[in-house]
C-alpha cells in the first residue's frame, strides 16, 4: 500500500511540474506595443511616455533606457498600461526597453527632441466634400520664421479660444485644438488664421487612424530571384570580403537609419533575436520599434529589407547580411503617432537630430483630381487640394530646415503606386520636391532572365510604379514578407514601398564606407553604377515610357557613344559600393 500511494505521490507531482513547465513556456513575450508621448506635450525638461505592454504581470519589473534602469519613482503602471516620466537634463534619446521574468521586450527609441503632434480619435474626424476623413478640431500653424513660435502659438491660440497641443518647434509649426464642432466652423476659423500675417500656413490634416498611406496592387513574383536585378548578394558578398573590421584599410562607420513606419512583428523569426539591449555588441545591426500584432504589416515588410534575420522567417535584410563585419547600424522604426503627414515629418525631425543619416519615407500622396499616365482619375492614397496645399508647405520647410542644419542627411522616398508622374508638383507629395537630399524610387519587376542581368531587358518596369524624369533609379518592387514559423516562406508584396528601402539601405552602407560623401555624391554615385531598363529614346521618350531621368553622357564618363546614354537607371548595389570604395582614395 505504502509503494502504491508514493506512486501515486509521484505521479501527482510530476503532472504538476508538467503543468508548470506548459504554463512557463506558454508565458506570454513581453512586448511594447504602442509609445506615445503624454501629459503636457509642450513640456521639455520632464517629459511624459505612455506605453501600452503585453505580456507585463504586476511583479518587479525593470524599465531600461540607454541600458540605464529608470527610477521606481519615474514609473507608474495600470495593468499593461505604463507611464514613465524622463528628465531631459538627466537623459539623452535611445532605446527603452522592460525587462521581468528573465524576459526582456523589444525596445522601442524614445526621442527627448520635443516634436510631437496629437492624432484625432474616430469622434473627431468628419467627411468632407470629397468623401475624405479629415481631422475637424486639429490644426497645425506654420509660422513665419520672423515669429517665436512658441510665443506666437500661444498668442494666436488664446485669441482664438484655442489650445496648443502638438508642436514641431525646428519647422515653427505648432499644432492647435479648436473651439470647433463642425467643418463649417473650422473652415471658417481656418480662414481667419490664414489671415493673420505671422501665419505662414495652415495644414489641415486628412487621414484615418490607421490607414496604410502607401499601398499598390499585390503581383506575387514568379520566383524570389528578383532582388538578382539589383545584384544584392553580389554586394553584401563585396561588403564582408573587402571591409573586414580588424585589421583592414577601411574602417567603417555606425550610420544611424529611420524608418518612417508604424511597427514590426517582433514574434516572427525575423525579428525575434532583436530583444533587449541589443547595442551590447557595438558592431552588431539592431532594430527599435514598437511590437506589431501579425507578421504581414506594412513596417515589418518594409523593415524586413533593411533587417530581416537571413534563411529565417520569410524576408532577408540587406543590412542584416553586412552584420559579420558591420560597424552597428541603428534602425528606428517610428511614425510619432498616427496624426498622418504631420506625425510623419514630426518622427523625421526628432530622427535627424538624434543622428539620423538617411530616412525611408516609403508613403506618398496624390491631389484628387490626379490622372494617371492613361487619362484615368487616380482614386487611392489621394488628398483634397487644400490639404495638399499645407502638406507642401510642411514639406517646404522641411526640406529648407534639413539643407540649412542637416546637410548630409538624405530621405528615400517612394515614386508611388499610381501609374502616375512622380514629379509632378500639382498632383504627388513628397516625390515631387527636387532637392539633393531627396531620392525617389520607381519600382521594377521580372523581365526575361535568360538574358544577362546588365541587359535591360533582365527587368520591366512595374505597371503601377509611378514615373518621369523625377525618378532618380529603380529597385525591385517584389520581396517576400516575414512568416510566423521559421523556414516559412512569406506572402509576396510588391510596390514601390519595397524598392525604396533596397536603395535606402545601400545609401547607408555607402555612407558608413566614406560618412564624407554629400547627397549629391551619393546621387552621383548610384547613377554612375546604374544597370538600365527600359528602351533608348534618344531624350525625347513618350511620357509612359519615361521611368527615370535618362542616363547621361557626364553618368558614363563622357562617352556620347556608349550604350546607356538615354536610357532609365536600374540600381547596382554591388558596382555602387565599389565606386564609394574607390570614392575613398580619391578623397586622399
Amino acid at each position: 500500500m505504502t509503494v502504491k500511494y508514493l506512486g501515486i505521490g509521484r505521479l501527482i507531482f510530476l503532472l504538476v511540474l508538467m503543468l508548470s513547465t506548459t504554463s512557463a513556456a506558454a508565458e506570454p513575450p513581453l512586448r511594447i506595443e504602442q509609445l506615445q508621448r503624454c501629459g503636457n506635450l509642450l513640456a521639455r525638461d520632464i517629459q511624459e511616455f505612455c506605453l501600452s505592454v503585453s505580456g507585463l504581470d504586476a511583479t518587479d519589473f525593470q524599465v531600461k533606457l540607454n541600458g540605464t534602469p529608470l527610477q521606481a519613482e519615474d514609473i507608474s503602471q495600470d495593468n499593461d498600461q505604463v507611464r514613465v516620466h524622463i528628465s531631459s537634463t538627466g537623459a539623452k534619446s535611445g532605446p527603452l526597453w522592460f525587462e521581468q521574468h528573465e524576459q526582456s521586450s523589444n525596445p522601442v527609441w524614445i526621442s527627448l527632441q520635443g516634436s510631437n503632434v496629437v492624432a484625432a480619435t474616430d469622434q473627431e474626424l468628419a467627411k468632407n466634400m470629397d468623401g475624405l476623413d479629415t481631422y475637424v478640431d486639429l490644426v497645425s500653424l506654420i509660422l513665419e520664421e520672423s515669429h517665436n513660435g512658441a510665443v506666437e502659438a500661444q498668442r494666436l491660440a488664446d485669441k482664438y479660444g484655442a489650445e496648443v497641443v502638438g508642436m514641431i518647434p525646428p519647422l515653427n509649426t505648432y499644432q492647435l485644438r479648436l473651439p470647433v464642432s463642425n467643418l463649417d466652423e473650422r473652415d471658417a476659423l481656418v480662414l481667419r488664421l490664414g489671415s493673420e500675417v505671422s501665419v505662414d500656413a495652415v495644414v489641415i490634416e486628412e487621414t484615418a487612424a490607421e490607414e496604410n498611406i502607401e499601398s499598390g496592387p499585390e503581383t506575387p513574383p514568379a520566383n524570389d530571384q528578383d532582388w538578382a536585378s539589383n545584384r544584392f548578394l553580389d554586394a553584401v558578398n563585396y561588403y564582408q570580403r573587402r571591409l573586414p573590421r580588424q585589421d583592414g584599410d577601411i574602417k567603417t562607420q555606425p550610420i544611424r537609419i529611420g524608418v518612417i513606419e508604424r511597427e514590426v512583428d517582433f514574434d516572427t523569426p525575423d525579428f525575434a533575436d532583436y530583444l533587449g539591449d541589443c547595442r551590447s555588441d557595438s558592431s552588431r545591426l539592431c532594430i527599435y520599434a514598437r511590437d506589431a500584432a501579425q507578421p504581414d504589416g506594412h513596417g515589418t515588410t518594409v523593415t524586413g529589407v533593411f533587417a530581416a534575420a537571413w534563411h529565417e522567417g520569410g524576408n532577408s535584410g540587406f543590412l542584416r547580411g553586412l552584420n559579420p563585419v558591420g560597424p552597428g547600424f541603428d534602425v528606428i522604426v517610428d511614425r510619432n503617432s498616427d496624426a498622418g503627414i504631420t506625425a510623419n515629418i514630426a518622427a523625421s525631425v526628432n530622427l535627424v537630430e538624434d543622428g539620423v543619416r538617411v530616412l525611408n519615407w516609403s508613403w506618398g500622396i496624390h491631389r484628387v483630381g490626379a490622372i494617371d499616365i492613361n487619362g484615368k482619375e487616380i482614386d487611392s492614397v489621394v488628398r483634397s487640394g487644400i490639404a495638399m496645399s499645407g502638406y507642401e508647405e510642411l514639406l517646404e520647410e522641411f526640406f529648407l530646415w534639413l539643407r540649412r542644419e542637416h546637410p548630409d542627411v538624405v530621405v528615400v522616398n517612394s515614386a508611388g503606386n499610381a501609374s502616375s508622374f512622380s514629379g509632378r508638383d500639382d498632383y504627388r507629395l513628397p516625390s515631387s520636391f527636387v532637392t539633393d537630399q531627396l531620392f525617389v524610387v520607381g519600382g521594377h519587376e521580372q523581365g526575361n532572365h535568360d538574358l544577362q542581368v546588365d541587359d535591360p531587358g533582365y527587368v520591366v518596369k512595374r505597371d503601377a510604379s509611378n514615373i518621369d524624369m523625377r525618378v532618380d533609379i529603380t529597385a525591385a518592387a517584389c520581396v517576400r514578407g516575414s512568416a510566423l514559423l521559421k523556414g516559412a516562406q512569406g506572402p509576396a508584396h510588391c510596390g514601390t514601398s519595397y524598392a525604396t528601402p533596397l536603395v535606402a539601405s545601400l545609401l547607408a552602407a555607402m555612407m558608413s564606407i566614406n560618412p564624407e560623401l554629400s547627397p549629391a555624391q551619393l546621387r552621383m554615385l548610384l547613377r554612375r553604377s546604374a544597370m538600365t531598363i527600359g528602351e533608348e529614346y534618344d531624350f525625347e521618350p513618350a511620357d509612359a515610357d519615361d521611368l527615370t531621368a535618362p542616363i547621361l553622357p557626364s553618368e558614363r564618363a563622357n562617352e556620347l557613344n556608349h550604350p546607356d546614354i538615354g536610357l532609365s537607371a536600374r540600381l547596382d548595389m554591388y558596382e555602387a559600393l565599389k565606386l564609394t570604395v574607390q570614392s575613398l582614395t580619391r578623397d586622399r
